[in-house]
């Protein structure tokens, strides 16, 4: 059936997060192919002609957006609870973060008056599950809560990083918010400052946040650097070489070992010895390992960051697990080692959520 725009009640919509490029390309969509998928309503109780939109709220500011009065739009013959909870047991595939999901949790407990045993029963999870998800609404600050709403901070990135940080202190965390949103920060740029005012002195908390960008220029010098020059050309070198000799300690573990011949073990064996005279070499030129000295008011290192190895490969964790100097080293002694509460007065937060990663994804269609 077609419905009017102002047949509408869209009493949801403040649970969706908003997405501008996954906007545009629904806008695009629907101007080139029209609307392919009817939203999903109710009717509404007391008021005829009148129904809550479960879902389709991208796809009807889109449609507004081009000029149109109508949308395709489906009745369900249920409820509005019922309807909402079938609506997101319908898209359990889709990556929601913890933060949404919490919204519509704290949504139905407040409108509809479902216990933490009810809400655990509805989405087929456990109570701690609910209360976890439920703590994440009531730690944030509506403002924040707000910036996510409207796509200016990630879910991920509050979740991660905010939440932890109101805990600490909560002039802090809406200063880092209005940070994040401002420099449009992405989950690593927001970690490193995050990670940093963590770990540094009160005096440099506050100089990170009075500077940001100051913070930043650092960060994308001290990254410039290590990305460039011969001594990254040296480490980039190195670790073409570990992912060379990963891919032969792979192909020894097989069955190419028993395939050599007499004559091609030998000359196996040498290349092996002249190898590991080389990097042992390459190895005495390289200056011994400074003592680092971290302190956490140096505002030019990220002092809370673990810098990930760019380009290591995922067998190997370097050249350092070949042997030195062996002579007559069989092949297969290439291998690398590998770095292989119920009531809601009682919710606690975890440090780290186990859906905290979760991708945030948008309404349950992606096609018109």
């Amino acid at each position: 059936m077609q419905l009017e725009f102002h047949q509408l009640d869209r009493r949801w919509e403040h649970l969706r997060v908003h997405h501008p490029a996954r906007q545009r390309r629904l806008l695009a969509s629907l101007a080139e192919s029209g609307q392919q998928v009817p939203i999903v309503v109710v009717a509404t109780d007391g008021e005829p002609n009148r129904y809550v939109v479960i879902d389709g709220y991208k796809r009807i500011a889109a449609l507004q957006q081009l000029g149109r009065d109508k949308v395709e739009a489906v009745v369900w013959p249920m409820d509005e609870a019922e309807a909402i909870v079938l609506d997101r047991s319908l898209r359990l595939s889709e990556h929601e973060s913890p933060l949404e999901v919490g919204w519509l949790l704290a949504e139905l407990e407040q409108r509809f008056g479902y216990s933490l045993d009810e809400l655990a029963r509805r989405f087929d999870r456990s109570v701690s599950w609910v209360s976890r998800r439920l703590a994440l609404v009531e730690a944030l600050p509506e403002a924040i809560q707000r910036q996510v709403r409207e796509g200016k901070i990630a879910a991920q990135v509050a979740m991660k990083f905010l939440v932890p940080a109101v805990h600490i202190s909560l002039e802090a965390c809406q200063r880092m918010a209005d940070i994040f949103a401002q420099y449009h920060c992405d989950t690593r740029e927001a970690g490193k400052l995050y990670t940093a005012w963590r770990k540094a002195s009160p005096a440099i908390r506050k100089r990170i946040l009075d500077a940001p960008d100051l913070f930043f220029k650092t960060q994308r010098q001290a990254h410039e650097k290590a990305t460039s020059g011969i001594g990254a050309e040296l480490l980039r070198d190195l670790e073409m070489i570990a992912a060379i000799v990963n891919r032969v300690q792979r192909r020894m573990t097989g069955a190419a070992a028993t395939e050599l011949d007499a004559q091609q073990s030998q000359a196996a064996r040498y290349q092996i010895e002249h190898l590991q005279k080389q990097l042992h070499r390459i190895g005495e030129t390289i200056p011994p390992e400074k003592e680092l000295n971290v302190d956490s008011s140096a505002t030019h290192h990220d002092s809370g960051t673990e810098h990930a190895r760019s380009g290591q490969t995922g067998d190997c964790a370097g050249i350092g697990g070949l042997p030195r100097g062996r002579a007559q080293s069989p092949p297969l002694e290439l291998q690398c080692s590998t770095g292989t509460a119920t009531s809601r007065e009682g919710r606690t937060l975890p440090p780290t959520d186990p859906g905290a990663l979760r991708q945030v994804q948008g309404e349950s269609r992606a096609s018109p």
